[in-house]
């Protein structure tokens, strides 16, 4: 199940620079998770100063 980004967001970007295959892009102020290429690995989560990055239902 691949992880999604909610509006929490604060857009720093910790997440992004974590991920080991590159799934996370800024988009119109905030960041994204590509689905397709999300490995459920959980890096973005546990970096998320805010907990923003939750594994998506």
């Amino acid at each position: 199940m691949a992880y999604k980004i909610t509006d929490e967001c604060i857009a720093c970007g910790a997440c992004s620079e974590e991920c080991p295959v590159s799934a996370i892009s800024e988009k119109d102020g905030k960041y994204v998770i590509n689905a397709d290429e999300c490995i459920d690995c959980g890096a973005c989560s546990d970096v998320c100063p805010v907990d923003a990055a939750v594994q998506d239902e």
